[in-house]
């Protein structure tokens, strides 16, 4: 199927097409979601092997969210100038390249390489998240928020193929663990593309390229203020836990194959309420789904410190899957209330890029918490961004609520 080359004239696209998308994008969702996981399933215990020092193992999954960093803002200009689709194929190019790298490094004792491999690794995982805005992309306001986290749901069967790829190739190229999955992580990136290909969404309109309104008066809105935090702290918190949790589950004793089904179900908890989660949206708000979100990832950071068996580390991670879900999908349906149409690619880029950049903070400093003082310690310090969210995210909204006179 060809893309579009016209915005229809009523801005949606017929249902056939928009369900095509949907099916399309939950799909490289899934595969690329998949991606990821064996990112963050290997990426400390690779990068432990390989480092120089046990300060930088966790390094790998820092540059992998600074890679995301660094492509959040140049994908959005592909995508506003020569469309979406031809940002995923960008992308999805680069997660081949991923994962070739990193098999290289694996093959090669070479720890900064397997570093930009991880970079390119962050670089698709940035265009993989513009997926749940491009379901949005032709579809009536009232059912965005739907499309968004239908998308989203395509998560679900990452969570359950990306770890068992894990379990199922690490030690079939031996004595180089890990270097068949991430050989098979390129050929996944390679299907993600043949899907890809038949997405059809309109092409930039001359409004659109033209931008709209400056970026600073979009971003004062209190409802921008608002999703930009709450989202932000939302994907920090978690990337600040699920990159510490498997290397902490290594030293503690347990063994591999539990850190990848704790990490498999942690995948699952952050994908599977998207199938019911925009109907939450639409029926109690996206601020108040935002909040319960935000609890919820204080509930799981409070179990993690009552132990360290197996069944803590579990429930830390599932918790902190449904409260990113909850408070990101939530934060991102904001993030549509907050442009007009021929803003849609740099109002979501900007999003993004704010939360990436925040997110690397969290992701750099888990690693040497982790290393210098333990679990326990990169759980009470999740607790201040979360405190600093919570409060921030009332008070923008009271001031949304009060420019709108509700």
């Amino acid at each position: 199927m060809a893309l579009d080359h016209t915005t229809p004239p009523n801005g949606e696209l017929p249902e056939r097409v928009q369900h095509g998308n949907i099916w399309r994008l939950s799909i490289a969702q899934a595969l690329a979601g998949a991606n990821s996981v064996v990112v963050y399933a290997t990426g400390a215990i690779v990068g432990n092997a390989l480092a120089p020092e046990p300060m930088l193992a966790t390094l790998p999954l820092s540059i992998f969210v600074v890679g995301m960093a660094a492509c959040i803002l140049p994908v959005g200009a592909i995508a506003r100038r020569h469309g979406r689709r031809a940002a995923f194929l960008a992308g999805t190019g680069t997660g081949a390249l991923a994962g070739l790298l990193a098999m290289l490094a694996v093959l090669l004792g070479a720890f900064w390489l397997f570093c930009l491999a991880t970079f390119f690794g962050g670089c698709y995982a940035a265009v993989v998240l513009s997926f749940r805005f491009a379901a949005a992309d032709g579809v009536a306001p009232q059912r965005r928020a739907r499309a968004l986290s239908l998308v989203m749901a395509g998560g679900v069967a990452a969570g359950v193929v990306g770890p068992q790829l894990v379990t199922w190739t690490m030690d079939l190229w031996p004595p180089h663990m890990f270097a068949a999955t991430f050989l098979v992580q390129a050929a996944v990136a390679v299907v993600s593309a043949a899907i890809l290909r038949g997405v059809r969404l309109p092409m930039p309109t001359a409004e659109e390229l033209a931008g709209g309104r400056p970026l600073a008066e979009i971003v004062r809105q209190p409802r921008f203020v608002a999703a930009a935090i709450c989202g932000a702290v939302s994907y920090m918190l978690m990337n600040f836990l699920m990159t510490a949790a498997p290397l902490a589950m290594h030293l503690h004793g347990h063994s591999q194959g539990s850190a990848n089904l704790g990490l498999q179900w942690h995948v699952i908890a952050m994908y599977a309420p998207s199938f019911f989660t925009g109907r939450l949206i639409a029926r109690f708000g996206a601020g108040r789904m935002s909040t319960a979100g935000l609890v919820l990832t204080g509930l799981s950071a409070a179990i993690g410190l009552g132990g360290v068996d197996v069944a803590h580390f579990w429930a830390t991670l599932i918790l902190l899957g449904l409260g990113w879900n909850f408070g990101f999908l939530g934060a991102s349906a904001l993030v549509l209330e907050c442009h007009r149409p021929e803003e849609r690619t740099r109002v979501q880029s900007l999003n993004d890029f704010i939360v990436f950049g925040l997110m690397a903070i969290g992701s750099f400093s888990s690693g040497g918490l982790l290393s210098a003082y333990g679990w326990n310690t990169v759980l009470w310090v999740s607790f201040v961004p979360l405190a600093l969210a919570v409060v921030a995210l009332a008070a923008a909204m009271g001031r949304g609520a009060a420019a709108t006179g509700q």
